[in-house]
């Protein structure tokens, strides 16, 4: 039943800006309801409203770096008929107000940049958890390619790369990585870089690696170690909505 699901993706991709419905989703596969989101979960590891949820704000985070659109222009154009619940979505899911991430990503490489800090309250774990009861996750990044940046590693509470970590690192290369003071809990480990694919020209325009490892459980005072793999991105993957993975980390760190 996968390509149910792909023909599904490919409807949200091509009508994002549409009230589209899980019943009309559902109703184009032949399906049930309840079948087709059981399936579409499992295939993608999201629901289909929270799918079209990143396609949107994907969307609008593509808008706020290439044109002048207003932020309520922006909204309307990816679906959402109030500017405030656009507002809050995206800062929720990107960690960055619309506003912040456009100043942020329209800023030219080097300059001195004020310190980013996430706006969603709900994007980040609780500061006394983390303070009390941490541990470290640590493992091995692999990749085909040549990579062309640092990759960046987090540990977010969703399968889907959004929000703000709980902990993040750069490295400079494929290789081991330490994620320190991880709060005890339930973690899905993201990692993102640019490369080249392996044996293509130098001039070779790079693509995005990303991999995921989770559900990753942390305990306090105890030290995980995983092994991940960095690849292109399939059809299935939701978009990449954390500011931290795609725009430079450092105003982040703070």
């Amino acid at each position: 039943m996968e390509h149910l699901v792909q023909h599904a993706v490919t409807t949200i991709r091509e009508r994002f800006w549409e009230p589209l419905s899980l019943d009309e989703l559902a109703r184009s596969a032949m399906v049930s309801k309840y079948y087709f989101l059981r399936v579409f979960t499992r295939v993608t590891g999201v629901t289909p409203g929270r799918f079209l949820c990143a396609v949107r704000i994907q969307e609008a985070k593509r808008l706020l770096m290439t044109t002048s659109l207003t932020v309520a222009e922006i909204a309307v154009r990816v679906g959402y008929s109030s500017t405030g619940s656009f507002t809050r979505r995206f800062t929720e899911l990107v960690g960055l107000s619309p506003t912040h991430y456009r100043r942020l990503s329209l800023e030219t490489p080097g300059e001195k940049r004020e310190p980013a800090r996430p706006e969603a309250a709900s994007a980040a774990p609780p500061a006394p958890s983390a303070a009390r009861c941490s541990g470290t996750v640590t493992g091995v990044l692999h990749t085909a390619g040549t990579v062309l940046s640092p990759v960046h590693v987090g540990a977010f509470d969703s399968a889907m790369l959004q929000g703000t970590p709980a902990s993040w690192s750069s490295v400079t290369a494929p290789g081991r990585f330490t994620l320190t003071r991880v709060p005890a809990g339930t973690w899905y480990i993201h990692a993102v870089a640019q490369a080249r694919p392996a044996g293509s020209a130098a001039d070779t325009e790079p693509v995005p690696l990303t991999a995921t490892a989770g559900p990753v459980r942390v305990k306090d005072d105890t030290a995980r170690r995983i092994d991940i793999t960095l690849s292109p991105p399939d059809w299935s993957r939701p978009p990449i909505l954390s500011a931290l993975m795609d725009l430079d980390p450092q105003p982040m760190a703070a």
